[in-house]
């Protein structure tokens, strides 16, 4: 004969195992350690300051929304 089990405990423990599985997937797929973010936005800061400081003319928008010519 076969061990007796409690189905309500084997399907909660199932929906733990799929939801860890899950979050796993999440976590290669979107995980990123603060300081990666922030390194990324800092670089991508340096290179719009640097970008700006060689402009002829400083970057303002006309009234009308539009960019100067």
């Amino acid at each position: 004969m076969g061990d007796v089990i409690n189905l309500r405990q084997a399907r909660k423990q199932r929906a733990r195992q799929d939801k860890d599985a899950g979050a796993a997937r999440n976590r290669t797929a979107f995980g990123r350690s603060k300081a990666d973010k922030q390194r990324d936005q800092s670089v991508a800061d340096l290179a719009e300051r640097r970008l700006e400081g060689h402009r002829l003319t400083p970057f303002a928008p006309d009234d009308d929304g539009k960019t100067p010519a």
